[in-house]
């Protein structure tokens, strides 16, 4: 029986990595990360990446492979991902895609082509953002491309520019280069769910871990790797925070507090993100046997 890649998304706090971890043992497979923040090295407290222990000897890949000066991109983590996955086949074993990261998801699973980029029309998008503000420039999207703006979460700004830098450049919607819904090869894709309450209250507590595990001491030694001056790294939840408290800006209570208010609202867009897919089977994330039911989603995939 030829198993199909499987894939294991949903909001941030509902135990991917580890039913991922567990699939992979069970299948024979190797883990492949959808997690944007995970690419970075040392960004390991406030992401929430399994360490070694917790990898319980499946190979990971896509985990550590940037450092925080760099900055993030889908082009670079599809084509790098995908030869992941060819690679895997290659041994035999079942890639299994974990994350929550909905475009770099469907960037590595379904058929996109990336738009191109531009340094200086970029630029010139981001400065009219921190003129403007976010709203704003919002309304502009709206105006020329109604499809993606509907699409967009207004308050993401990095996602704003890129979408006018993609319609400038090209001269067609934005709109027109999201990714269809259509895999590259056979997939299943398993989504974790939690309540609202449920949910809120484990990203709580994983805030205040963090800061109990010591991300104030991980972020202080990343500091000294370029942290500060990262694109994307320095932005990401919790970092943000943590690197604001390092400033005096937050106190700890308020800087935990901030970043849970923060990853609840990445859950909400996780949640909007992947809710309106029909090709995911959703399964509690705190199930009894919930990897003996993963794995029947995935052997009736197969089938």
């Amino acid at each position: 029986m030829s198993l199909p890649v499987v894939a294991v998304v949903g909001p941030t706090a509902t135990g991917k990595s580890d039913l991922g971890v567990a699939l992979a043992l069970e299948l024979g497979g190797e883990v492949v990360n959808a997690d944007a923040s995970q690419l970075y090295r040392g960004m390991d407290i406030g992401t929430a990446k399994l360490d070694p222990v917790g990898r319980r000897g499946v190979a990971h890949h896509q985990l550590d492979v940037l450092d925080v000066t760099d900055e993030a991109s889908v082009a670079a983590y599809q084509a790098s991902g995908r030869a992941d996955l060819s690679a895997i086949r290659a041994r035999g074993a079942v890639p299994v895609v974990v994350g929550g990261s909905g475009l770099y998801v469907r960037a590595l699973l379904d058929r996109l082509d990336i738009p191109p980029t531009h340094p200086r029309v970029r630029a010139r998008w981001e400065g009219e953002l921190e003129r403007v503000g976010p709203e704003s420039l919002y309304a502009v999207l709206a105006q020329r491309d109604p499809v993606a703006a509907d699409q967009i979460e207004p308050r993401n700004g990095r996602r704003i520019v890129r979408a006018l830098e993609v319609i400038e450049l090209t001269g067609r919607p934005f709109s027109a280069t999201m990714p269809t819904r259509e895999f590259v090869e056979p997939t299943v894709v398993i989504g974790l769910r939690a309540d609202r309450p449920v949910l809120d209250e484990r990203i709580a507590r994983r805030a205040e871990g963090m800061w109990g595990a010591g991300l104030l001491e991980e972020v202080r030694g990343l500091e000294g790797q370029g942290l500060r001056e990262g694109r994307t790294a320095s932005r990401a939840v919790g970092y943000a925070q943590a690197l604001r408290q390092v400033d005096g800006g937050l106190t700890q209570a308020e800087a935990v507090e901030d970043t849970i208010v923060a990853t609840r609202r990445l859950a909400r867009r996780q949640e909007r993100w992947f809710g309106p897919d029909p090709r995911i089977r959703w399964l509690e994330h705190d199930a009894d046997d919930l990897v003996e039911q993963a794995l029947g989603v995935v052997r009736a995939a197969s089938g």
